[in-house]
């Protein structure tokens, strides 16, 4: 029988696709499609101190998972204010009573002990209509440093039972972190914790740099840099912060850089004797392989999540456009018709849908298609959003935006799919061209 969770998850959503009946100590799963209605109210007590002097730790670590969870639109916190009760302890039996009359659906209870620089997370997720645990309870363990991963470690389980889907909490995103006037902006890439906590600088402001990718494993960016004068692709191993010249095919200028998804090759702009087309270089061997050949300008590559396909944006048509080829080279097939000019494209990891940037009268977007280009939906609205980078996931995209005006600023956003719960995220100065990186391991 379905529970009165599920069910409630059930009426919140505008369309839900593969609802599995919770039974016993399963997890509820669901397919997340469209928008939320009404967030699902679940309730966080603050984590308890099994050791003494861990108070502090456990209350900030249950802080970071309900900002994880309210964060994604689809959860809304109950405030501790409106408590009837709370457990004994960790592990003590649940008055599932008082948590239904405040109407909390789902509620996670947590245990914290911080022993010198080493500490102990455990959690356990109850469906409160049923009265049932939704899975085991776990454990994590690590340093003090660490103990954001942990609380967003904890938050991707609670997203992941509760939706179905892959969380996206425990990761980075590599940006560019800018300062100074908008004529005259100082530009040095930037990585961070995805909610902007913990960021630091892989590099300094001596030279523009633009567009940084993450490889798949997270372990290296790829960006561009002025630093010769002439745009050049560099390789940065992010632990190390050491960083080498992609040897790209001979030309004068090479751009826009994307590895693929073994992390083994890299597709690329290149500018050769007045033309801009894509190239692909191998890293293992050096060897180069022009896909396109044509007067047109061909920029922006990004490949299908199976390595098969490359989307990349050309104006052969005219107008600047989104077209679709073989990842060896080929004929593409133009997949988008609508006004406007269309450009930055990026596959989904679930492989469903390209993210695009669209310029039309006056006003840049946001937006989403299926890889032949129809259902386009458009997210966003502003005088300058461009740039979209995929969640790990695929439910969350995120972009930057750049205000009007001679004191124009920059920043950050992230988006749901659907177009709703749009978010400016944190950053200590101004940010563009974020890249999402992986979940880390």
């Amino acid at each position: 029988m379905m529970t009165k969770l599920m069910t409630a998850i059930a009426a919140m959503m505008i369309a839900l696709v593969s609802v599995t009946a919770a039974q016993a100590q399963e997890p509820l799963r669901l397919t997340l499609r469209d928008g939320v209605i009404e967030a699902l109210p679940f309730a966080i007590p603050n984590f308890q101190a099994e050791v003494a002097g861990s108070e502090q730790m456990a209350a900030d670590i249950s802080r970071v998972i309900a900002e994880d969870l309210n964060g994604t639109g689809l959860f809304r916190q109950i405030q501790s204010s409106s408590f009837i009760s709370t457990p004994a302890g960790f592990g003590s039996p649940i008055e599932f009573a008082d948590w239904r009359a405040i109407n909390a659906q789902a509620l996670v209870t947590g245990a914290v002990a911080v022993n010198g620089s080493q500490v102990t997370v455990k959690f356990r997720l109850y469906d409160v209509f049923s009265g049932a645990e939704m899975g085991e309870g776990l454990q994590f363990a690590g340093t003090t440093d660490g103990w954001r991963r942990m609380s967003h470690k904890v938050a991707d389980v609670v997203y992941s039972r509760i939706t179905g889907e892959a969380g996206y909490f425990d990761s980075r995103i590599v940006y560019v972190a800018e300062t100074g006037p908008k004529d005259d902006r100082a530009k040095r890439l930037a990585i961070m914790d995805y909610d902007g906590a913990n960021v630091q600088y892989l590099t300094d402001s001596s030279a523009i740099v633009l567009a940084p990718r993450f490889s798949a494993t997270g372990d290296r960016v790829l960006y561009t840099s002025y630093e010769s004068g002439f745009p050049r692709i560099n390789v940065l191993d992010v632990a190390t912060v050491g960083r080498q010249q992609l040897t790209t095919a001979p030309g004068d200028m090479a751009f826009s850089p994307r590895f693929s998804l073994d992390g083994r090759q890299v597709i690329y702009s290149l500018i050769n004797g007045g033309n801009t087309d894509i190239y692909r270089t191998d890293l293992a061997t050096g060897q180069n392989t022009r896909l396109t050949n044509t007067p047109a300008i061909e920029t922006a590559p990004s490949f299908s999540p199976d390595g098969s396909q490359i989307v990349f944006e050309s104006d052969r048509s005219g107008t600047q456009q989104l077209y679709v080829m073989s990842a060896n080279g080929g004929e593409p097939q133009r997949i988008s018709f609508g006004n406007g000019r269309y450009g930055t494209p990026v596959w989904s990891p679930r492989g469903d849908l390209i993210a695009f940037t669209k310029q039309e009268s006056g006003r840049f977007h946001i937006g989403v298609m299926r890889t032949d280009g129809t259902e386009e939906r458009l997210l966003t609205s502003s005088f300058l959003d461009e740039g979209p980078t995929w969640a790990p996931n695929g439910r969350v995209i995120m972009f930057g935006r750049e205000t009007q005006g001679e004191n124009g600023t920059t920043a950050l956003y992230s988006v749901d799919i659907t177009g709703r719960n749009l978010r400016r995220v944190s950053t200590p100065q101004g940010g563009s061209d974020p890249s999402w990186g992986p979940l880390q391991r």
